[in-house]
């Protein structure tokens, strides 16, 4: 597997990319050309285009969740791409509308649309995209230092609920030696994502985990997440997008952490 970071709130000395605050992997696995989330704006295309990547090519577009700065890049994608034979998986909630106070935070299209658009498959459950490379659905929130609050509110089945971030996500690939774990916010918590992880691949080594962990306080939640993150001897750890530079401190003193960036390359062996 070889991941490309395209969109990502930084960027690295001397790679002349584009950062925004959002998220997006472009992964080569096998014949597969797999996008993991969008970022907010046409930056996505841009840094594809500046690392020679086509996005043209593309046969996946997964999404982590629904929220706009990892989704919304969608609609600057398909003014520009055709992506009708492109297969998008997410979690049915994630075309959702989603607000905070007044502002719309959701995807820039609902359910509907999204079909004209794509391939659209709707799941909650586990799916495999290919023989390494695993969607894992609707995430359990079973550990009891993960606060995993609402954010804003949605509208289900035609009634405001607060919004639990059901759709929230994250991809595995697997090989030989372990699992490499990639999410876009962990809104359900990230020591919840990779116990069901390796639950799911029944695997327990991890190769890395990269993503946003949503973890911005000196807070007991931070703790528990070093100390779990710790306790299964994770290689490497790539904390980015909506991780604050306190946690990143935090975290570097007990755990192998890597510096994140656009135009970064990471690459598992098969």
């Amino acid at each position: 597997m070889k991941l490309t970071i395209l969109v990502d709130n930084h960027t690295l000395i001397d790679e002349y990319y584009l950062g925004e605050p959002g998220v997006s992997y472009y992964i080569e696995d096998g014949e597969n050309r797999v996008l993991f989330d969008t970022g907010y704006s046409e930056v996505l295309l841009s840094n594809a285009r500046r690392a020679g990547i086509h996005l043209e090519d593309l046969t996946h577009i997964v999404l982590s969740h629904g929220h706009n700065d990892h989704t919304n890049g969608l609609r600057f994608l398909q003014e520009n791409i055709d992506l009708s034979g492109v297969m998008l998986c997410a979690h049915p909630h994630c075309f959702l509308p989603k607000y905070d106070g007044e502002e719309f935070i959701g995807a820039p299209y609902n359910s509907a649309e999204i079909e004209r658009i794509t391939r659209y498959t709707p799941t909650s459950g586990v799916r495999h995209l290919s023989e390494r490379l695993i969607f894992l659905g609707e995430i359990p929130r079973e550990n009891d230092f993960e606060a995993c609050p609402t954010i804003g509110r949605t509208i289900v089945d035609g009634c405001v609920a607060a919004d639990t971030l059901r759709d929230d996500s994250a991809l595995v690939y697997q090989n030989g030696e372990g699992i490499f774990i990639m999410t876009g916010c962990s809104h359900s918590g990230i020591c919840n994502i990779v116990d069901y992880a390796q639950k799911v691949c029944g695997e327990e080594r991890i190769l890395g985990v990269l993503g946003g962990f949503h973890l911005l306080e000196d807070s007991p939640q931070l703790d528990g997440t070093i100390a779990h993150l710790k306790a299964n001897r994770i290689d490497a750890v790539y904390p980015c997008h909506c991780v604050s530079l306190l946690a990143k401190t935090k975290m570097m003193a007990a755990l192998p952490v890597q510096e994140v960036g656009v135009g970064m390359v990471i690459e598992i062996d098969p």
